[in-house]
């Protein structure tokens, strides 16, 4: 990470206009780009694996924390060269080769090294798995540190603009430029070429089976906001699971389903998966075994013309369906900052979420809903705050008795013998707007109770009526069609809710007869 990434950034993206020349120009330079990051990951991996087995580490691990202690294991580090420098020293020589010669600039090839380098020590900090090398036409993106070297960005006085990528010792035969498709009447693009240029991004894409670039300007300051984006005032609490996403905020509550608007397309996936799969075994009969498993060893594969279109047909599903969901992801967190700028959440592993339910994380990403959350919410100007669940515990503690009970994940209700019940994700998401410096302020969760109780089981309405219609909801709604056909009582005090679940009029005893099942359903897989 260069010493500019300390002041705020954001990206600013336009395409490339690249001819054919142009491209196979880029393609193999991102070939070079690839074998210098893999070359790096291995030596990173090679001397993270000298590191651990030091005697010097090994005794530097057991000494108690403090400056002792880190600079024992600061001096084994370097002894076996684990840094960023000492890893970007190891690629300067790959830069003499014919990789700098004739296909990457120094800083290039730096940054390529920071990049492996920050990929193992993720993964020595238990942050992230082991890192894999990259296979042929799998790096799709090269950056440089500076813009005033290497790969740079060039804004011409007639509006026009283009990315120049010099490579090593070629001087200007060596220049590759590359236009820039510019639309001036969109306020985020004029936004972004107004501001400074840190550095550059070269990135690659595949539609549908075509390649197309684009250059991403890494700029200084904050993003463009529009201005039917408002950020609102006032807390907001969240409960987030894998499938549905619990909001408590001072203009109403809500539960929904989290990218209720993505369709799962498995049927599609598993058809070609599996058409693939044939192909590859036809083409290749002397990789199998007898029992159809892959032989051992080193194998050189046989492509055909049908299986790359099989290839290119499954990669295109992949690519729209992380294109809907990132677009899903955007629309909610809008919606979010507009009901307060105060937003609290519980911090959850959601690698704990993968191994758990492994097929929802997937479909729906909540880490990565979480990631563009914390940065958006930055540059509105907003605060998220993650706490604790060891000392907060919300989804077992009861704020008017204070009673704390473990409850099983199919239990989706929080029914308490001092009379307090609601639904499981909106009552953790209630509680999360009181908690203060990572523990609950009952006293004050207790004194806005009166208000919010039949707020929240309003906020089910909606869903009731989707189940009572027909329709079908996870289970980790707490809802059955049971309850959904239970005729509603008619006397009651009326209660209004706003948000996304719509604005809903019913009587309070109604809700409370027809929203609370007696035994909420299970889990199922996935969800």
């Amino acid at each position: 990470m260069t010493r500019t990434a300390k002041t705020p950034s954001f990206v600013t993206e336009l395409p490339l206009e690249v001819n054919a020349e142009q491209e196979r120009m880029v393609l193999a330079r991102l070939e070079a780009a690839r074998q210098v990051y893999n070359a790096c990951l291995g030596e990173a991996l090679g001397r993270r694996e000298a590191l651990v087995h030091r005697s010097a580490y090994q005794a530097a691990k057991t000494m108690p924390a403090g400056k002792a202690r880190t600079q024992a294991i600061r001096q084994a580090r370097e002894a076996v060269g684990f840094s960023d420098y000492a890893l970007q020293d190891y690629a300067g020589v790959l830069g003499h080769s014919w990789i700098g010669k004739e296909h990457l600039d120094s800083l290039t090839v730096q940054k390529l090294a920071s990049r492996a380098f920050d990929a193992v020590e993720k993964y020595h900090f238990h942050k992230r798995g082991r890192p894999r090398f990259k296979g042929t036409n799998q790096l799709d993106s090269v950056e440089g540190k500076t813009r005033t070297s290497g790969i740079r960005w060039v804004l011409n006085q007639d509006g026009t603009g283009q990315v120049e990528w010099r490579r090593g010792e070629e001087g200007d035969k060596g220049d590759l430029k590359l236009r820039a498709l510019i639309d001036w009447h969109d306020h985020v693009i004029g936004h972004g070429l107004q501001a400074r240029v840190k550095y550059v991004r070269i990135v690659r894409r595949k539609l549908n089976g075509r390649n197309r670039f684009y250059v991403q300007l890494v700029c200084e300051g904050s993003p463009y906001r529009k201005a039917k984006h408002v950020t609102g005032h006032g807390k907001v609490g969240l409960d987030i699971g894998p499938s549905t996403i619990g909001i408590v905020s001072p203009s109403g509550a809500e539960l929904v389903l989290f990218c209720d608007k993505l369709r799962k397309r498995d049927k599609e996936s598993r058809r070609l998966q599996r058409q693939l799969d044939r192909q590859r075994r036809a083409n290749n009969p002397d990789h199998y075994n007898p029992n159809g498993t892959i032989r051992q060893g080193k194998k050189q594969w046989v492509t055909s013309k049908r299986q790359r279109d099989t290839e290119r047909k499954l990669s295109e599903l992949h690519r729209k369906q992380a294109a809907h969901r990132a677009s899903l992801h955007g629309q909610l967190v809008n919606h979010l900052l507009t009901l307060g700028n105060d937003v609290r959440m519980e911090k959850l592993s959601y690698r704990a979420f993968q191994r758990r339910f492994g097929r929802s994380v997937a479909f729906r990403a909540p880490g990565t809903f979480v990631s563009l959350l914390r940065r958006k919410a930055g540059n509105a100007g907003a605060a998220l705050t993650e706490f604790s669940t060891h000392t907060t515990k919300l989804s077992q503690t009861c704020h008017h008795c204070g009673k704390i009970e473990k409850k099983p994940l199919s239990q989706r209700w929080h029914d308490c013998e001092c009379g307090v019940s609601a639904q499981r994700d909106l009552y953790s998401a209630f509680l999360a707007t009181h908690v203060e410096n990572d523990r609950l302020n009952a006293d004050q969760a207790q004194a806005a109770w009166s208000g919010v109780d039949t707020l929240l089981r309003a906020a089910l309405s909606d869903a009731q009526a989707q189940l009572a219609n027909g329709g079908s909801l996870p289970a980790s709604f707490g809802l059955n069609r049971r309850g959904a056909s239970r005729p509603a009582k008619l006397s009651g005090q009326t209660v209004k809710t706003n948000g996304a679940v719509g604005e809903t009029s019913a009587p309070v005893d109604a809700v409370r007869e027809a929203v609370h099942p007696s035994e909420p359903p299970a889990f199922r897989l996935g969800e």
